[in-house]
């Protein structure tokens, strides 16, 4: 599968809050994906509560990576 969406993060809930925030007030519009949300809707559980990955398009790569560093501190 050939996707125009690179993951640029991938963990705790708060962070990855941030990060959202952080991107949404400069218009990048990220996509979040939880595996524990979309278990607990569908009945099932997961061991790993909590954590989160967050996706960009490829044309807003650069810019959303320098968030991330910005926030994580790296």
């Amino acid at each position: 599968m050939n996707s125009k969406y690179t993951r640029i993060f991938s963990g705790s809930f708060i962070l990855a809050q941030t990060i959202e925030n952080q991107l949404k007030e400069i218009g990048i519009i990220p996509v979040i994906k939880d595996d524990s949300e979309s278990g607990r809707l569908a009945g099932f559980g997961s061991s790993i509560q909590g954590n989160q990955e967050i996706y960009v398009h490829a044309d807003e790569l650069a810019t959303a990576q320098s968030i991330v560093q910005k926030v994580i501190g790296n």
